[in-house]
């Protein structure tokens, strides 16, 4: 994983804080004055300072691993998943950037199969390896593919 994925997602919460606290605070000017800009600022600030933490403790628990048969994918902070992914039930691997990922030239890996509840995917990847992994895991999933 990239070192720049906390920071993509303090940068996004930041980005997304920005308009709800301005939004929150006309309110609160209308309806309870000083008192409640200064209640609603600190509540928006609080918030961002316990994004900023939990950005960088998610970012500790992201883990994957290339076996031989299958591909694992650790991540949570407060509940802890483990994703498991047989190769050969992979139906296509996906790999996404949006603006601001380009920007910081990270991507997210995305494994589609059959079962719409799995999952699974890697972000913050440095593009260039995310393209490498991409190729990688399709080639492996083609490989194993079950008999379809």
């Amino acid at each position: 994983m990239s070192g720049r994925l906390p920071w993509h997602r303090r940068i996004t919460a930041v980005l997304g804080a920005v308009p709800v606290a301005a939004a929150g605070a006309v309110f609160a000017a209308q309806s309870g004055g000083v008192l409640g800009i200064v209640a609603w600022v600190l509540a928006v600030v609080f918030g961002c300072a316990l994004v900023w933490i939990v950005a960088g403790l998610s970012f500790r628990s992201l883990g994957y691993a290339e076996r031989p048969d299958d591909l694992v994918i650790t991540n949570g902070v407060f509940v802890r998943r483990l994703v498991v992914v047989p190769y050969g039930r992979m139906q296509f691997v996906d790999v996404s950037a949006g603006l601001l990922e380009r920007w910081m030239g990270i991507a997210t890996v995305r494994l589609h199969t059959a079962a719409a509840a799995t999952d699974a995917r890697i972000p913050g990847v440095p593009a260039a390896e995310a393209a490498q992994l991409r190729d990688r895991l399709a080639r492996r999933g083609e490989a194993r593919s079950m008999g379809l």
